[in-house]
């Protein structure tokens, strides 16, 4: 809540705390939703200022919280001026063969970093992004490049290895404004035909980006980023020492940025959530082991401290976390303070507050 000056006051808002005159009477009672006839009530009676209710206020879970706070609107309105400008320089690329300079690219990505306190919050920012349907996949590929180096500093690369991270995260899926958007964001399943279109798109954009004055790693990785080790992957099939190390580190960044973003068909995962899906689905066999290993025992520690629903509808706080099963920490009941890992229980985060 926040006290503002009376004449800033607008129908609809909520009084935080009883309105009363110099005599003490109540004017307006807290709680309720100001209107026109208290505004001129207490107009009337030289109400100075009023406490009302925010945003955040309401907000339950931590991800409404950040969505709510002044930091976030303040980032959303930087983020929003650069992906436009990303936007224009790629579609510029793309479709007009305009001069590709990456120095514009890493200004937006320095801009948008330094928007956020820590490279956490940031990935917190990111979570509570809603794209338009016409920016889905500009900001994906600009979510991509943030999070390249936010992994970037927690898997400790180099300087220089790093921003050529970054730069990856910026055009390794520029294949995909070549395939449309009824099939790139299709909810339901993609049929035969529709799938074989999409993977064309790591293809498509090696041929945009081979000959660009980038680190060689940069095309290798747009080409490559579908490859898995298990050599599930495509284009080629190709199993984990014939995979550009750059095509393994933007994989993991490509799967996390998926899970994370909303989408019209269903709700971002929390992190948990994402952790558990990398562990369902042999993530640790798929992906680089270290690399992926490193990256979600990060964010897993992340939620200590947090606040959480069970799935079984109970509440508790995170203490710690099981290095062996990350997306089952142990956790404290809030009902009783018995402690639990959730990892011989059967139970999963459900949400977090």
């Amino acid at each position: 809540m926040k006290t503002i000056a009376r004449i800033a006051c607008v129908p609809g808002m909520t009084v935080a705390e009883d309105i009363v005159d110099k005599n003490g009477k109540m004017i307006v009672s807290s709680g309720s939703q100001l209107t026109e006839a208290h505004l001129a009530k207490m107009a009337r009676h030289d109400i100075m200022a009023v406490t009302v209710h925010e945003k955040i206020d309401y907000a339950t879970t931590h991800y409404e919280k950040i969505r709510f706070s002044e930091s976030f609107e303040a980032f959303e309105k930087i983020y929003q001026k650069n992906l436009a400008i990303y936007k224009t320089l790629l579609l510029d690329f793309v479709n007009y063969h305009a001069t590709f300079n990456i120095d514009h690219l890493m200004d937006v990505f320095d801009d948008i970093y330094k928007a956020a306190e820590t490279p956490e919050l940031l990935l917190d920012y990111l979570y509570n992004m809603i794209p338009s349907e016409d920016d889905l996949t500009h900001s994906h590929c600009l979510n991509s490049a943030l999070i390249a180096g936010v992994f970037g500093e927690w898997l400790g690369l180099s300087n220089s290895d790093r921003i050529n991270y970054i730069q990856t995260g910026f055009v390794y899926d520029i294949g995909k404004l070549r395939i449309p958007d009824s099939i790139l964001w299709k909810p339901g399943k993609l049929d035969d035909s529709e799938m074989a279109l999409l993977r064309r798109h790591t293809t498509m954009g090696y041929d945009l980006v081979k000959n660009l004055a980038l680190n060689v790693h940069i095309p290798l990785a747009t080409l490559q980023h579908h490859e898995r080790n298990d050599g599930s992957g495509y284009p080629d099939g190709l199993m984990a020492d014939r995979i550009d190390p750059y095509a393994k580190l933007i994989a993991i960044v490509d799967t996390y940025e998926a899970m994370t973003s909303a989408r019209i068909y269903r709700q971002s995962l929390h992190p948990f959530q994402v952790i558990a899906h990398y562990e369902e689905t042999n993530g640790f066999v798929r992906y680089d082991r270290d690399a992926l290993t490193t990256v979600l025992s990060h964010i897993a520690h992340t939620q200590i401290g947090r606040n959480v629903r069970l799935s079984d509808g109970r509440n508790a706080e995170v203490l710690s976390i099981n290095e062996n099963a990350l997306s089952h920490p142990n956790v404290r009941l809030t009902d009783n303070g018995a402690e639990m890992d959730l990892s011989k229980f059967g139970l999963s985060i459900a949400a977090i507050f």
